[in-house]
């Protein structure tokens, strides 16, 4: 059976947490899915209108997490880091059932998630995959943010650099072949926030679940999790591991190059929206072994997650 097939899971995986903002207990089940169905999202809290698709389109916020809106206004946030997850180990088709409104935060990384999608295995269709091949560059400014996309030829390259005053953060940069690179880091490293930003965000409403057990706290020069970084480029890492659940809205994986500088949830939707809003700008491409290297597949999950 082709590597370059559609994949989902083998069986059904099961997951229990907090979310970040609601601060809510919200029961998560990944279930196996038929080819082409891609990934699905189903509130099992509610009877009916209750399916949501992750699409750039219907991101309705970007603010702090991304959020996937249906028609009638049923909503899931911070799906990013599962996204991120799917994307990493080529899970095209999935259905996720949620009893809340939000995916829970579990350590603040994407670990769990593959080391759980690991555990159970991949199971592989005789259903070819569909990559969206960029054609051009495409660029999106915001004052001193900058993202754009261009062409590439068998890989999604990500080239991350974040700005931060704070000088335990400071200057990061990290680059990496989504379909190549060991993406062990990307997955393991955790969110993060200023330990100066927590009380405003508390007063909008925001971080209800927030502890150090999900996220990576920082004041002045330390932070406050006694374990540590888990990598020395932990802060960057995370950004890139949204970048690739925000990018897999696009439906499909990539073919590009995409560099940003003080990017976030928001400037990756802004751009993909500016990409989807011109045929010109990408292909759909079905593809097979006979025209597209093996390198195209990411080897990283046959890897465990320390």
């Amino acid at each position: 059976m082709s590597i370059l097939n559609q994949k989902t899971i083998k069986k059904n995986i099961f997951f229990n947490g907090v979310g970040l903002h609601t601060g809510t207990i919200v029961n998560l089940v990944i279930k196996p899915s038929e080819p082409n169905t891609g990934i699905v999202f189903k509130r099992i809290d509610l009877k009916k209108n209750n399916i949501i698709i992750p699409n750039i389109f219907n991101v309705s916020s970007a603010v702090f997490c991304t959020t996937i809106s249906n028609e009638d206004g049923v909503s899931v946030s911070t799906i990013e880091h599962l996204m991120g997850a799917l994307y990493g180990l080529g899970i095209d088709n999935a259905l996720i059932e949620i009893d809340n409104q939000e995916v829970p935060i579990l350590d603040g990384s994407a670990k769990l998630f593959v080391h759980a999608i690991q555990e159970v295995g991949i199971e592989e269709s005789s259903s070819p995959i569909k990559v969206i091949k960029i054609n051009k560059k495409i660029e999106f400014t915001d004052k001193e943010k900058l993202i754009y996309i261009e062409p590439g030829k068998i890989n999604l390259d990500i080239d991350f650099e974040l700005k931060y005053e704070n000088e335990f953060i400071g200057t990061q940069r990290n680059a990496i072949k989504v379909y190549e690179s060991d993406l062990t880091d990307i997955y393991n490293s955790r969110t993060f926030c200023l330990f100066e930003d927590v009380e405003n965000l508390k007063k909008m409403g925001l971080v209800k679940g927030g502890n150090l057990d999900n996220a990576i706290v920082v004041k002045g020069n330390k932070i406050l999790n006694k374990e540590g970084l888990r990598n020395n480029k932990e802060f960057v890492n995370h950004k890139i591991l949204d970048c690739m659940g925000d990018l897999y809205l696009a439906g499909y994986k990539i073919i590009g190059k995409l560099k940003c500088s003080k990017g976030g949830h928001k400037l990756t939707n802004q751009l993909l929206r500016k990409v989807f809003e011109n045929k010109e700008n990408f292909s759909l491409v079905e593809i097979n072994e006979k025209n597209i290297p093996h390198a195209f597949i990411n080897k990283s999950h046959l890897k465990a997650i320390a």
